[in-house]
């Protein structure tokens, strides 16, 4: 099948121009010897390449660039499929803008293409040239240093508890995690994620029930989140607790349940965030927008958890506005590595800058994951990589430090 990857990626600082020209020379037998064409552009900086052939041989190739230490951060912008090569020849070929105007050098790439695909820019994988000539998303090339620059310190003063039990009986608990400002080394909120008393997820306390009987028991279940949250003192900080989108709809009283509890629990509204994830589909959306208007007219805040993961999407946004959306774990897994998860985060962002709704990410497994957020607007993250949920109490925080000889 013949297969198509186009990246960019930064040039490591002490290569050569003769080194990158014996690069280049290598490639050329590689590829043609492997059936593969490679369009390589070059500005002083970045690389941009487009290989194209068998898929097999593609994505040895390309495992083997990514692996390559004469250049970093390396960003997949397409993986795709054609009936047909957009160049005949194959091999590697060259392209310093440097040394070429930037429409001298379209038309020379252009004017090797097939007959199918010559001078035409309606194909996406030649938009990808023209928009990296032309430079237009060079603003979003972001720099990502090594994971290895950063060592994560726990903090010895920072919270870390023993598990509390506020209930022998109940049939729930719930992990702890906390959302930070890394740089600002500061708690942001606790989240209250529930779980089995013995640790499993909430598929396991959800198992069995249906229909009603789900969304009392989801709604129940944060009488112990909030016993829990006081009897960990955690009235100084912001806390979350989750909720199904449709027990605020199928429980009527739902919000004055949540009001007394709080109140029992020594809380007030204006410092817990209500969180529905788009994981259930919103059958009745009037009704649920009118039990958030209850939520929030009564003191709290409110939050798209998991955003991007579940049906809504983009539309719950015109629906209404939360306080804060949470991006999910599969948009932010690799983003530094993946072109369309960063188009679309940087998309969230600037949708959200302009309803002025604050975005944090979450599932945050790796540095390189979390650099690349930071660099793009994010400040507040939360995730395995810096604490882990506890359950029945809160760990310590994993601060980052830059090392000081790198």
């Amino acid at each position: 099948m013949l297969t198509t990857i186009i990246y960019r990626s930064h040039i490591c600082k002490d290569i050569s121009l003769h080194s990158l020209k014996d690069m280049v020379a290598a490639a050329n037998l590689k590829n043609d010897h492997a059936d593969v064409t490679g369009i390589l552009l070059f500005n002083g900086t970045h690389f941009f390449q487009l290989l194209e052939g068998p898929e097999e041989s593609v994505l040895s190739i390309y495992h083997h660039i990514c692996q390559d230490k004469r250049h970093y951060n390396v960003v997949e912008l397409l993986y795709d499929y054609a009936p047909a090569r957009r160049f005949g020849k194959t091999g590697m070929e060259l392209f310093d803008l440097r040394e070429h105007d930037r429409e001298e050098v379209l038309q020379t790439v252009l004017d090797k293409g097939t007959s199918k695909y010559q001078l035409i820019y309606n194909d996406r994988a030649l938009q990808f040239f023209r928009t990296f000539v032309e430079a237009t998303e060079k603003e979003n090339y972001f720099e990502i240093p090594p994971a290895e620059s950063w060592d994560f310190i726990p903090d010895d003063n920072a919270r870390s508890t023993t598990a509390v039990v506020v209930d022998n009986a109940a049939d729930c608990s719930f992990a702890f995690q906390p959302m930070i400002d890394p740089f600002a080394q500061k708690i942001i909120s606790v989240e209250a994620l529930l779980r089995t008393p013995c640790g499993n997820s909430p598929a396991a306390y959800f198992e069995g029930l249906t229909g009603k009987a789900r969304y009392q028991a989801d709604l129940d279940s944060k009488k112990i989140a909030f016993a829990m949250a006081s009897a960990l003192k955690l009235g100084e900080f912001s806390f979350s607790v989750n909720l199904l989108p449709m027990t605020l709809v199928m429980i009527p009283d739902a919000v004055n349940f949540l009001l007394r509890e709080i109140q029992i629990n020594g809380l007030v509204p204006e410092q817990i965030t209500v969180e529905f994830t788009e994981s259930e589909v919103i059958s009745r959306i009037d009704d649920f927008t009118s039990s958030i208007r209850q939520l929030k007219a009564a003191g709290f805040s409110v939050a798209i958890d998991h955003f991007g993961a579940g049906f809504a999407g983009l539309s719950l946004l015109t629906q209404f506005q939360p306080d804060r959306i949470k991006i999910n774990r599969e948009l932010i897994k690799d983003v530094h590595k993946s072109g369309p998860r960063q188009a679309i985060i940087q998309a969230v962002i600037k949708c959200c800058a302009s309803l002025e709704i604050a975005v944090s990410a979450v599932g945050v497994e790796k540095p390189e994951e979390w650099m690349w957020l930071e660099s793009a607007g994010i400040s507040q993250f939360q995730g395995h990589l810096f604490a882990i949920p506890c359950l029945s109490g809160i760990s310590a925080v994993a601060w980052p430090e830059k090392k000081a000889d790198l």
